[in-house]
């Protein structure tokens, strides 16, 4: 996609969930709100969030391992916390993941296609993960809560991902993968692609270990998604975790949209959609979207301190880096 185009699209989405909001909410009912708003749950939510981030830099860490790149647990997590800052001012998580790429890639020479497929990877068992606990948050929330659109979504992901599982990881769809790959050359895009295609499918050999990563990820999942639950509970909304069994996978899915600044007014719109199903007024769903993008800014906040200290003092104390 051209630059034009995607400052075009930036506009758009960013504009037309800026104005669904403007329509939706009282903004000086949503000052109150804030201004109302429970600290000590707001603290849960950023604790929730931080704390998971070493397990997932262990995840990060065993995959690396598996395929002989080894790297520390204190700089793969300092690389997490960076991926957030740049995540605040690049197109969301993708932002932040190209970054993590870059920045491991370049301790790592000649194995930036397994990095990024490392990256990939997580993120795919990051999905599978929370389409599980939202399988378990609909049965629980059968009967009770009203939020049978969003259940389609989820069915959506759910095909999607098993999809891509099978490309990446199926013998069996490597001839369909040859057919399209010259098209793929000329897009300039084959190399690339082949590369991380390469660095995800040597996993399929790694049975006991995806299994363990996949559990280790469905903990983590099931741990930060109470953290929105937090937020929520921060300003007066009085649901049960179920629902956000539901909502979460599809508020991961809706970060992902690569046309906003960290998901700004995207996110704070599904909040607004998704609760008012469940009975929640347009302004304590919006603030809780809202302190939801302060926990991401607060978990930032780590990431721009390595950057700071590095600056002053130089680069963290480059470890031991071995590859087989």
């Amino acid at each position: 996609m051209s630059r034009r185009l995607r400052i075009l699209a930036t506009v758009v989405v960013t504009g037309l969930a800026s104005a669904y909001l403007v329509w939706k909410i009282d903004i000086s009912e949503t000052a109150q709100v804030l201004a109302d708003a429970k600290p000590w749950y707001f603290a849960a939510a950023v604790a929730i969030m931080v704390v998971t981030i070493f397990p997932m830099a262990w995840r990060w860490q065993l995959l690396l391992a598996a395929k002989g790149v080894h790297d520390g647990l204190h700089w793969l997590s300092r690389a997490y916390f960076v991926s957030y800052l740049a995540g605040q001012v690049l197109p969301t998580s993708v932002g932040g993941d190209a970054v993590r790429i870059y920045e491991t890639a370049k301790r790592h020479p000649g194995q930036p296609g397994l990095i990024a497929g490392t990256v990939l990877l997580e993120r795919a068992l990051g999905g599978v993960a929370t389409l599980m606990l939202a399988a378990v948050g609909f049965v629980l929330a059968i009967g009770r809560y009203d939020v049978g659109t969003y259940l389609w979504l989820e069915g959506i992901f759910i095909v999607g991902t098993i999809f891509l599982a099978v490309l990446f990881f199926a013998r069996s769809a490597r001839p369909l993968l040859r057919r399209i790959e010259p098209l793929l050359q000329r897009l300039w895009i084959g190399k690339p692609l082949r590369a991380l295609y390469e660095g995800i499918h040597t996993y399929r050999e790694n049975t006991g270990l995806m299994l363990a990563v996949l559990t280790l990820t469905l903990g983590v999942q099931a741990v930060r998604i109470m953290a929105i639950w937090c937020t929520g509970k921060a300003v007066g909304v009085e649901l049960s975790p179920r629902p956000y069994y539901v909502m979460g996978p599809l508020l991961f899915l809706v970060m992902l949209v690569p046309f906003t600044l960290n998901g700004f007014a995207v996110r704070e719109a599904f909040f607004i959609s998704f609760l008012g199903n469940l009975g929640v007024a347009a302004d304590p769903a919006f603030a809780t979207g809202f302190l939801f993008f302060l926990v991401a800014l607060a978990m930032s906040v780590p990431g721009a301190v390595y950057l700071g200290w590095e600056s002053l003092r130089g680069p963290l104390g480059r470890p031991r880096v071995r590859h087989g």
